[in-house]
C-alpha cells in the first residue's frame, strides 16, 4: 500500500474518533485540520447546501476535511490526485454512494478555487 494512502487512513481515523472522543494525542496534520475546522465546514456547508453538517456521515465528514484541508491550504499535490485519493478513501471506507457525494462537494471547490 502506498505510504500516502496509509498516512491519509490513519489521519482520517484521527479525525473520525475525535469526533466522538477527544483524542489527546493525534498527528500533526490532524492537529491542524482541527485548527482549521470552522473554515472547512463553512466549506461544506457552501458547496453541499442540502447536507446540514450534522447529517454526513462521520466518516465522509472525516475524508471530506482531509481533502478539502489539502485541496485549500496545505496545496502540496495536485488537485485531480487529492481529489482521486479522497474518492478511493470513500469507496473504501463510506456507503455506496459516498463516493458520489465526495466527488461532487470535491469537484465544485475545485472549479471555484481553480
Amino acid at each position: 500500500m502506498d505510504p500516502r494512502h496509509k498516512e491519509r487512513l490513519k489521519i482520517i481515523q484521527e479525525l473520525y474518533s475525535q469526533q466522538f472522543t477527544p483524542q489527546p494525542s493525534l498527528s500533526v496534520k490532524s492537529k491542524l485540520i482541527q485548527k482549521s475546522e470552522n473554515d472547512l465546514n463553512n466549506l461544506i456547508k457552501k458547496y453541499a447546501p442540502k447536507f446540514p453538517i450534522n447529517k454526513i456521515a462521520k466518516i465522509d465528514l472525516a475524508i471530506l476535511k482531509l481533502a478539502i484541508y489539502e485541496l485549500t491550504v496545505e496545496k502540496s499535490q495536485p488537485a485531480k490526485v487529492i481529489i482521486n485519493e479522497a474518492v478511493e478513501l470513500a469507496k473504501e471506507l463510506g456507503s455506496e454512494k459516498s463516493y458520489a457525494f465526495i466527488n461532487a462537494v470535491l469537484g465544485k471547490i475545485y472549479d471555484t478555487k481553480a
